[in-house]
């Protein structure tokens, strides 16, 4: 929860925007400030103070414990220009509160954390836990020193300025260690414990049990991703109260799941029982790995509780992401995020010029030209099956005429890949020209590169006859000039001359263009392949100079009644 604190009017209205944006994640505290500034303190995990940094830096000094456990703080100034992040930049997440909160309010974020300054990510910001002496591998990071990366796990980690030897260290591993003054470890999730269980086993033998095997075996609980076990015990108290105090989710899986892994110690036990050999070993092994521990058995006696622990590989990551039309505002934060998280980024040598700016200090980049749309798809899959973690881009949606198909058409179930969605050209043409696409819809490319003419005929025809709106992707290019005056005149065959028809011209960029024409005023020769034409259907109406299709068809038989 955000606790959200003022003291002016001034502050209060700025509040309250961030109040009804956020109603679901803010807490309004009245009342006097400093008693609302302790409350909030102690019931937050965040704090947005709309008062005078000087201010809010004596009310909390008193409060401050320490970095792992205090409160991010922003402070936002009474005009409202200003989101500075105060305390807990990383641990507390107030370096991302002061962007969000300067997005939604119209002011500039201001972050002063050394490593978000310069664009190298901060060692406790990585989404893994981390162990060490983080601010002097940091501040070794930040100088230039040399510091030596030792990627026991291959966990895919964003561009880090490291070297193959140093007098500092960052070791991403699973395993215990002795470290250094001078040493930080990342502890990647790539352990699953898999537990069985008798009713009624206590949570303390289960998380002893635990605990001993992986102390044993020289592996840090800070690993464990998940706890496993058979849909039987979903609700089995021990085994959801050690999943809760390790912190970790709690993963089920059928007893015919189970039965069908292979397992090195079977057991007529839990066949009897819940119908699978192998409950711990068969619920960590069910998604492939190392089997690092054995099924084990509680020192209890009787033991009441097993389990075993495997090692999963680290996967590559692949996130293809949609950068919307082209005008920075419409990236979103989503997007930003992935592509400042990605070590490698693949995509058109004219899209990563738009957002080179964004990639931290490191990255590699990896861009083609035009026509190169499956050699990119291909690299990008390859490159995450290296262990990498990459950022596929491409504009509008990346599942919209670009980059998503070819590349999920290449990936395996060896990589994770993550859509991220963007702004595609026929919604922000659509913003510009009123809104066309206020009943069904549908887009068209009308580009017969990689679909035959025939298919996309038919495809106009059955739109046009359904009284759908469209909107051409692709429209007309120098070699392709007929296309679009064919698929007109189908459009044609059941809609009057007077249907209202939008021309936008790249939009959202800088030299964006927008007109309003009709089906049979549109000049096919005024549009490339930087347009979108929108074709309205029977019901689209032009109203005050706006492209407007109603959300219904009633409205247009009583206008038509009253004729």
């Amino acid at each position: 929860m955000i606790g959200l604190i003022s003291a002016t009017a001034a502050g209060a209205a700025a509040r309250d925007r961030l109040a009804a944006a956020w109603p679901d994640r803010t807490r309004v505290y009245d009342g006097p400030v400093g008693d609302a500034v302790r409350r909030a303190f102690a019931e937050c995990e965040q704090l947005v103070c709309f008062l005078a940094t000087g201010a809010v830096v004596r009310l909390i000094a008193p409060l401050l414990g320490d970095k792992a456990s205090d409160p991010g703080v922003v402070c936002v100034d009474e005009g409202g220009r200003f989101a500075v992040s105060l305390v807990g930049g990383h641990g507390g997440g107030a370096n991302e509160l002061a962007r969000e909160v300067g997005q939604l309010l119209g002011a500039e974020p201001v972050v002063t954390t050394a490593t978000d300054a310069v664009g190298v990510p901060g060692l406790d910001t990585l989404g893994l836990p981390v162990e060490g002496a983080v601010a002097a591998v940091s501040r070794a990071l930040l100088d230039g020193e040399p510091v030596a990366l030792h990627n026991e796990s291959g966990w895919p980690l964003p561009p880090l300025p490291v070297a193959p030897e140093g007098a500092y260290g960052i070791r991403v591993t699973d395993r215990l260690a002795e470290l250094s003054e001078r040493e930080v470890v990342l502890r990647p999730p790539t352990l699953v414990v898999g537990v069985g269980a008798s009713k009624g086993a206590p949570a303390e033998e289960v998380l002893e049990l635990i605990e001993r095997s992986l102390r044993e075996a020289g592996l840090s609980p800070r690993s464990v991703a998940e706890l496993a076990t058979v849909d039987a015990k979903a609700e089995e108290p021990g085994i959801v109260a050690a999943a809760e105090r390790l912190g970790v989710p709690l993963v089920t899986h059928s007893a015919e799941e189970l039965a069908a892994v292979e397992v090195p110690n079977p057991s007529d036990a839990p066949l009897a029982a819940v119908g699978t050999p192998s409950v711990a070993e068969a619920a960590a092994l069910i998604g492939g790995g190392e089997l690092l521990v054995p099924k084990r058995k509680s020192a209890a006696l009787p033991a009441m509780a097993t389990c075993a622990v495997v090692r999963r590989p680290a996967r590559g990551r692949l996130a293809v992401v949609g950068l919307g039309p082209g005008a920075r505002d419409l990236l979103t934060p989503r997007a930003k995020a992935e592509l400042r998280r990605a070590s490698v980024l693949v995509g058109l040598d004219q899209y990563v010029d738009q957002i080179r700016d964004l990639l931290r200090p490191g990255t590699r980049v990896l861009e083609s030209g035009l026509g190169a749309e499956e050699e990119r798809a291909r690299m990008a899959v390859e490159e995450a099956r290296k262990g990498q973690a990459v950022a596929l881009i491409g504009s509008g949606d990346a599942g919209v005429y670009a980059m998503a198909s070819p590349a999920l058409a290449e990936a395996s179930d060896d990589i994770d890949v993550v859509g991220v969605p963007g702004v595609t050209a026929a919604l922000a043409a659509a913003a510009i020209l009123g809104a066309p696409l206020g009943h069904d819809h549908v887009s068209i490319s009308l580009s017969d590169l990689h679909t035959p003419w025939e298919v996309i005929e038919r495809r106009v025809r059955a739109a046009a006859e359904a009284d759908i709106v469209v909107t051409f992707y692709n429209p007309r290019s120098r070699g392709r000039d007929w296309q679009l005056p064919k698929a007109l005149a189908i459009l044609a065959e059941h809609r009057e001359p007077a249907t209202p028809v939008g021309v936008v011209r790249n939009a959202s960029r800088p030299d964006e263009s927008g007109r309003l024409t009709t089906l049979a005023a549109l000049d096919p020769a005024t549009v490339d392949m930087m347009t979108v034409v929108t074709v309205g259907n029977t019901a689209t109406r032009d109203i005050a100079g706006r492209m407007v299709t109603p959300r219904g068809y009633r409205w247009q038989t009583s206008e038509e009644g009253s004729k």
